[in-house]
């Protein structure tokens, strides 16, 4: 995100449209886009959910495909460093992961640091295999 000493690019871009004299529900939609002010139409919140649909998008960020491939590999490398996890699957273009653990795993919630925020979900499971004759 875009930021200055005057403030965000929500808010920046809010008083620009505001200084041109646009409509009252436009620049509250530029404004509310990231949730800095309330949502006032339904425009507003129609404008926020597309800017998070369109974030989250690989590539989104000016990240190359070598770039977004490897963040995900070194996500997922850091889940499964730890004792007792089976595997981990990056997903929501590496906001989210998904982390299998063993039964026997209990911290993974609290160990796990990455920069910036990422939501884990830690699936415990027990396997049970018989042959049936």
């Amino acid at each position: 995100m875009i930021e200055s000493d005057e403030g965000n690019h929500a808010m920046l871009g809010a008083e620009f449209a505001r200084k041109f004299q646009e409509i009252p529900r436009v620049v509250n939609a530029i404004g509310a886009h990231h949730e800095d002010v309330p949502f006032e139409s339904v425009e507003s919140v129609l404008i926020s959910a597309a800017d998070a649909i369109s974030a989250a998008r690989r590539g989104a960020r000016r990240e190359s495909l070598d770039a977004y491939i490897k963040r995900l590999t070194d996500l997922e490398a850091i889940a499964k460093g730890f004792p007792g996890i089976s595997s981990a699957y990056a997903i929501q273009a590496g906001r989210e992961i998904r982390v299998i653990a063993n039964p026997e795993a209990k911290k993974i919630e609290s160990e796990l640091e990455y920069p910036g925020q990422v939501k884990v979900v830690l699936i415990r499971e027990t396997r049970s295999v018989e042959v049936a004759r």
